[in-house]
């Protein structure tokens, strides 16, 4: 006997009486009580556009990092930093590095790009007619950007990267988003403009919307080397006897380790050579919701050390970190209060927001490198991360 249909409401499917109804489905069929899933504060009307079918919420502990020192261009001063996780030490430790960094001065953060992807593919007979596209592709360049951005008030068409394959091109459709990440938005554009081509081109056999070269939702070199969403750099100076005095550990000794932990990433092949980068960004994601599934690109982190005498340059580069402060989960009344924690509500925040993200990710970099160096790494998470 096939299970019976989720419960549907076509008239008012977002209110309480609707999710009470599919949460009653769920204790029918398999026993479940879902007191804490269907315990929550707002009002589910505010739901459509976020999530379908809606019965409850994920109740996400969330704790405060901080303060954390930032000296960027759009995130100045200090900030209290809510993480959202169930990974014991992880506040902790974030916190101890943000401590330290303070004393030495905040983290300098700059974006040096800013980027969003929609990659389209074209299909030719052959590959010479293939290479005469690309050709009237930028002769035609400002009237594919005027059909791209007539379907969006905000993002900007900057660039059109041709990568020529067999009998096709694919193609990256760089555009500027403002406050939003921006995927859905440059996906609507990137169509108009895939439209206005195939009308105007007709050698053209037929286009696939994206042909998976911008990677959406998945690492890749691509990302790393051109930018998707902020490439956002942190750094910090650190005296070495705020290493000794915060850590216990030298400058020289975080060095050494930071060297041979680097050549073991790249033995891995990972996509990101500094400790955790994930863990920040995916607690501040969640407490300040963006799409959770962007971790898995904005995680990429290219690290660098130095000695400076007795003091310890350190950097870190986020490639592809995918922030909003509109649109998508971010206007909803949880996270709407986290960004609010952050001043990084309302319009014109999102590079504060990258800002932010990125400096917490070096200062827990920091923290973690050293309690590995140090030996405190497993009491660490002894003392405060066994919950069972």
């Amino acid at each position: 006997m096939s299970l019976p249909r989720i419960p549907r409401n076509p008239d008012d499917d977002y209110s309480r009486e609707a999710a009470e109804a599919r949460r009653r489905l769920i204790t029918e069929q398999t026993g479940a009580e879902l007191e804490h899933v269907g315990s929550y504060s707002f009002d589910p009307g505010v739901l459509p556009g976020n999530i379908e079918n809606f019965i409850g919420v994920a109740q996400m502990p969330i704790g405060l990092a901080g303060p954390l020192l930032v000296d960027g261009e759009h995130a100045k001063g200090e900030f209290y930093v809510p993480m959202a996780t169930t990974e014991g030490t992880l506040v902790a430790s974030y916190s101890r590095g943000m401590k330290m960094v303070a004393e030495a001065g905040g983290v300098k953060t700059t974006i040096v790009d800013d980027r969003m992807q929609r990659a389209p593919a074209f299909l030719f007979d052959s590959a010479r007619e293939a290479r005469d596209f690309v050709i009237w592709l930028d002769e035609h360049y400002d009237e594919i950007k005027q059909a791209a951005e007539s379907s969006t008030s905000t993002g900007k068409l900057i660039e059109i990267e041709r990568y020529h394959a067999s009998r096709f091109v694919y193609t990256r459709f760089d555009y500027t988003t403002g406050d939003a990440a921006g995927q859905n938005m440059v996906s609507k554009a990137t169509w108009f403009a895939c439209e206005w081509i195939k009308k105007n081109y007709p050698a053209l056999n037929d286009y696939m919307l994206d042909a998976q070269l911008s990677t959406d939702k998945k690492h890749s070199q691509i990302n790393t080397l051109k930018t998707r969403g902020k490439r956002v750099v942190a750094e910090a100076v650190i005296p070495g006897e705020l290493l000794e005095k915060h850590m216990r550990v030298t400058a020289r000794q975080v060095y050494r380790a930071r060297q041979i932990a680097i050549q073991g990433g790249v033995l891995a092949g990972s996509a990101a050579n500094s400790p955790h980068p994930a863990n920040g960004i995916a607690a501040v994601f969640i407490a300040t919701g963006q799409d959770e599934a962007n971790v898995a690109e904005s995680q990429a982190c290219v690290a660098y050390a130095e000695l400076r005498g007795d003091d310890y340059y350190s950097s870190i580069t986020l490639p592809a970190l995918i922030v909003a402060t509109y649109g998508g989960g971010t206007a909803l009344p949880t996270q709407s209060e986290c960004l609010k924690v952050l001043g990084c509500d309302g319009p014109g925040k999102v590079r504060k927001l990258a800002e932010i993200i990125a400096a917490t990710v070096l200062c827990g970099d920091l923290s973690l490198g050293s309690a590995v160096v140090a030996d405190e790494w497993v009491d660490a998470h002894d003392q405060l991360g066994r919950n069972r």
